[in-house]
């Protein structure tokens, strides 16, 4: 199991790959896998936004989370699944959780509410139940997509709770991280903030861009953490146009493109109401990846 002490590094959320018929595709989730894996990773994250979990079955889920492990085991490297199991649904959340830990997830990552805009008390209850599973969770703020800010008191609240580990911060800037207790690591999950959060503490980050140069991402946190700032800078702004593309439509339609154009995966395709994306960003994407390979 994941715990506070270890919940830290790069964090890298998986993608589902679908066929042409909008099917898992298994063939390419593999070879996806045995890439990812030949980084040094600090763990996976399986039916994140990234993986387009509000389109897939719980059976799904549960399939990729087996095969994930059975790839980290394979691959001899000992490191954490986290499985997202959070919905705006506190029962159906509580059974996910459940589910999770059964099938071996070290920890499991459970989004504020969506869409029902539940008050700030009633996030915390959601949470006081997720946590009586008994499964490490890691809270995740995101109020882009959830259409709640919580208070710097409330996501304190949450983090002071016993069976919380950690906090994946996605509100889009360090005000957050910046008024509350650093007790418990915080891991960023605004791409765009990531060396902006590692100056403001946070441990790591859980980065859907990590799926592209990984090792770079990689070479930005261990910089950091050799005190050598001025090199994990550097570094990490020239990844920052890659970043801004990858999130310039939504996520993860340009990762897939990039993925499909690596040959990495079969096909870039999503499930509706998700969409590939434009031709004018794919060529921007493609001009980048060409600057990077000279």
């Amino acid at each position: 199991m994941l715990n506070e002490k270890n919940f830290s590094g790069i964090y890298v959320p998986t993608v589902t790959p679908f066929n042409s018929v909008m099917e898992v595709d298994w063939d390419s989730y593999n070879r996806y896998l045995e890439a990812l894996l030949q980084n040094n990773i600090q763990g996976l994250v399986v039916n994140g936004t990234t993986g387009e979990a509000p389109t897939l079955s719980w059976e799904e889920v549960v399939a990729l989370v087996k095969i994930t492990k059975d790839h980290v085991r394979k691959s001899s490297k000992r490191i954490p699944i986290i499985v997202g199991t959070g919905t705006n649904c506190t029962s159906t959340s509580v059974k996910r959780t459940e589910i999770a830990g059964e099938i071996g997830a070290d920890a499991v990552l459970v989004v504020t509410p969506y869409y029902n805009r539940p008050s700030q008390e009633g996030v915390l209850s959601h949470f006081r139940k997720v946590v009586e599973v008994g499964v490490p969770v890691i809270a995740y703020e995101v109020p882009s997509r959830t259409s709640i800010d919580l208070s710097s008191y409330t996501v304190q609240s949450i983090l002071d709770m016993n069976g919380v580990i950690g906090l994946k911060d996605s509100t889009r800037n360090i005000d957050l991280i910046s008024k509350i207790d650093k007790t418990k690591p915080i891991l960023c999950g605004d791409d765009i903030n990531f060396y902006s959060m590692l100056e403001k503490g946070a441990s790591g980050g859980i980065l859907a861009s990590a799926n592209i140069h990984t090792d770079l991402f990689l070479e930005v946190y261990r910089l950091f953490n050799q005190n050598q700032v001025e090199s994990a800078k550097r570094v990490f702004d020239s990844l920052e146009p890659l970043i801004q593309r990858l999130f310039q439509e939504s996520n993860p339609s340009p990762l897939k493109w990039v993925l499909a154009k690596q040959g990495i995966l079969a096909h870039d395709t999503l499930r509706l109401p998700m969409c590939p994306i434009s031709k004018e960003l794919g060529k921007q994407l493609n001009n980048l990846l060409e600057d990077f390979t000279h």
